[in-house]
Protein backbone atom coordinates (compact mmCIF):
# COMPACT_ATOMS: atom_id res chain seq x y z
CA UNK A 1 0.00 0.00 0.00
CA UNK A 2 2.86 2.40 0.80
CA UNK A 3 4.28 1.98 -2.72
CA UNK A 4 0.87 2.89 -4.21
CA UNK A 5 0.72 6.00 -2.02
CA UNK A 6 4.28 6.89 -3.01
CA UNK A 7 3.36 6.75 -6.69
CA UNK A 8 0.17 8.73 -6.13
CA UNK A 9 2.16 11.49 -4.44
CA UNK A 10 4.68 11.34 -7.29
CA UNK A 11 1.92 11.82 -9.87
CA UNK A 12 0.57 14.82 -7.95
CA UNK A 13 4.10 16.22 -7.66
CA UNK A 14 4.60 15.82 -11.39
CA UNK A 15 1.39 17.78 -12.03
CA UNK A 16 2.52 20.49 -9.56
CA UNK A 17 5.86 20.73 -11.36
CA UNK A 18 4.33 21.00 -14.83
CA UNK A 19 1.69 23.49 -13.68
CA UNK A 20 4.23 25.71 -11.94
CA UNK A 21 6.57 25.55 -14.93
CA UNK A 22 3.80 26.50 -17.35
CA UNK A 23 2.71 29.39 -15.13
CA UNK A 24 6.24 30.75 -14.67
CA UNK A 25 7.00 30.49 -18.39
CA UNK A 26 3.77 32.32 -19.28
CA UNK A 27 4.74 35.00 -16.76
CA UNK A 28 7.94 35.54 -18.77
CA UNK A 29 10.50 33.84 -16.54
CA UNK A 30 13.47 32.22 -18.40
CA UNK A 31 13.11 28.44 -18.61
CA UNK A 32 16.08 27.42 -16.43
CA UNK A 33 15.11 29.41 -13.31
CA UNK A 34 11.46 28.48 -13.94
CA UNK A 35 12.43 24.82 -14.07
CA UNK A 36 14.43 25.07 -10.85
CA UNK A 37 11.53 26.74 -9.01
CA UNK A 38 9.00 24.23 -10.39
CA UNK A 39 11.17 21.28 -9.34
CA UNK A 40 11.63 22.77 -5.86
CA UNK A 41 7.86 23.25 -5.46
CA UNK A 42 7.34 19.64 -6.51
CA UNK A 43 9.97 18.40 -4.04
CA UNK A 44 8.41 20.35 -1.17
CA UNK A 45 4.92 19.19 -2.16
CA UNK A 46 6.06 15.56 -2.31
CA UNK A 47 7.88 15.81 1.02
CA UNK A 48 4.80 17.17 2.80
CA UNK A 49 2.49 14.53 1.31
CA UNK A 50 4.93 11.70 1.98
CA UNK A 51 5.37 12.80 5.57
CA UNK A 52 1.66 13.21 6.24
CA UNK A 53 0.33 10.30 4.18
CA UNK A 54 2.85 7.85 2.74
CA UNK A 55 5.00 7.55 5.88
CA UNK A 56 2.61 8.95 8.48
CA UNK A 57 3.50 6.05 10.79
CA UNK A 58 7.05 7.43 11.08
CA UNK A 59 6.59 10.92 12.52
CA UNK A 60 9.34 13.47 13.12
CA UNK A 61 9.40 17.02 14.43
CA UNK A 62 11.80 19.87 15.04
CA UNK A 63 15.41 19.23 14.08
CA UNK A 64 14.70 15.64 13.02
CA UNK A 65 12.13 16.93 10.54
CA UNK A 66 14.58 19.46 9.06
CA UNK A 67 17.23 16.75 8.73
CA UNK A 68 14.65 14.54 7.04
CA UNK A 69 13.86 17.34 4.56
CA UNK A 70 17.59 17.69 3.85
CA UNK A 71 17.91 13.95 3.20
CA UNK A 72 14.84 14.09 0.95
CA UNK A 73 16.36 16.93 -1.09
CA UNK A 74 19.72 15.16 -1.36
CA UNK A 75 18.13 11.87 -2.42
CA UNK A 76 15.84 13.48 -4.99
CA UNK A 77 18.65 15.62 -6.37
CA UNK A 78 21.02 12.71 -6.78
CA UNK A 79 18.60 10.09 -8.00
CA UNK A 80 15.98 12.07 -9.91
CA UNK A 81 18.10 14.68 -11.60
CA UNK A 82 21.31 12.69 -12.02
CA UNK A 83 19.60 9.41 -12.76
CA UNK A 84 17.17 10.88 -15.29
CA UNK A 85 19.94 12.66 -17.17
CA UNK A 86 22.20 9.61 -17.20
CA UNK A 87 19.54 7.06 -18.15
CA UNK A 88 17.92 9.26 -20.79
CA UNK A 89 21.30 9.97 -22.36
CA UNK A 90 22.23 6.27 -22.28
CA UNK A 91 18.94 5.11 -23.80
CA UNK A 92 18.93 7.76 -26.53
CA UNK A 93 22.63 7.51 -27.39
CA UNK A 94 23.23 3.79 -27.03
CA UNK A 95 19.85 2.25 -27.79
CA UNK A 96 18.47 4.82 -30.28
CA UNK A 97 15.32 5.48 -28.26
CA UNK A 98 13.59 8.79 -28.79
CA UNK A 99 13.85 11.19 -25.82
CA UNK A 100 10.25 10.98 -24.56
CA UNK A 101 10.06 7.17 -24.17
CA UNK A 102 13.62 7.19 -22.81
CA UNK A 103 12.59 9.76 -20.22
CA UNK A 104 9.55 7.68 -19.22
CA UNK A 105 11.82 4.66 -18.64
CA UNK A 106 14.21 6.85 -16.65
CA UNK A 107 11.41 8.29 -14.49
CA UNK A 108 10.10 4.80 -13.70
CA UNK A 109 13.57 3.47 -12.85
CA UNK A 110 14.40 6.49 -10.70
CA UNK A 111 11.00 6.30 -9.02
CA UNK A 112 11.71 2.79 -7.77
CA UNK A 113 15.13 3.85 -6.47
CA UNK A 114 13.61 6.96 -4.86
CA UNK A 115 10.97 4.85 -3.11
CA UNK A 116 13.49 2.53 -1.48
CA UNK A 117 15.80 5.43 -0.65
CA UNK A 118 12.94 7.35 0.96
CA UNK A 119 11.78 4.28 2.86
CA UNK A 120 15.24 3.28 4.15
CA UNK A 121 17.04 6.63 4.43
CA UNK A 122 14.71 9.63 4.50
CA UNK A 123 11.75 8.42 6.54
CA UNK A 124 13.54 5.90 8.75
CA UNK A 125 16.86 7.25 10.03
CA UNK A 126 16.48 9.39 13.14
CA UNK A 127 12.71 9.70 12.94
CA UNK A 128 12.10 8.81 16.59
CA UNK A 129 10.15 5.62 15.92
CA UNK A 130 11.81 2.38 16.88
CA UNK A 131 10.70 -0.94 15.51
CA UNK A 132 9.62 -3.94 17.53
CA UNK A 133 12.01 -6.75 16.83
CA UNK A 134 14.95 -4.53 15.94
CA UNK A 135 17.02 -6.55 18.41
CA UNK A 136 15.91 -9.76 16.73
CA UNK A 137 13.54 -12.55 17.63
CA UNK A 138 10.78 -10.39 19.12
CA UNK A 139 7.20 -11.15 18.21
CA UNK A 140 5.67 -8.48 15.97
CA UNK A 141 9.01 -7.64 14.34
CA UNK A 142 8.93 -4.74 11.96
CA UNK A 143 5.82 -2.97 13.24
CA UNK A 144 6.23 0.58 14.53
CA UNK A 145 6.01 1.05 18.29
CA UNK A 146 5.98 4.16 20.43
CA UNK A 147 9.28 5.47 21.62
CA UNK A 148 9.81 4.22 25.19
CA UNK A 149 10.21 7.80 26.42
CA UNK A 150 6.71 8.82 25.30
CA UNK A 151 3.41 8.03 26.89
CA UNK A 152 1.65 8.68 30.18
CA UNK A 153 4.56 7.50 32.35
CA UNK A 154 7.24 9.58 30.61
CA UNK A 155 7.14 12.31 33.29
CA UNK A 156 7.66 9.69 36.01
CA UNK A 157 10.60 8.16 34.14
CA UNK A 158 12.13 11.60 33.59
CA UNK A 159 12.03 12.35 37.35
CA UNK A 160 13.80 9.08 38.16
CA UNK A 161 16.80 9.87 35.97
Amino acid sequence: MRFVRFNGVGAIGFAVQLGALAYLLRAGMPYLPATAIAVELSILNNFLWHERWTWRDRPASGRARLLRLGRFHALNGLVSLGGNLLLTWLLVDSFAMTPIPANVVAVLACGIINYFGADRIVFDAGCGVRRAGAEGGVRGAGRPVKNWRSGPLSAVRARRT
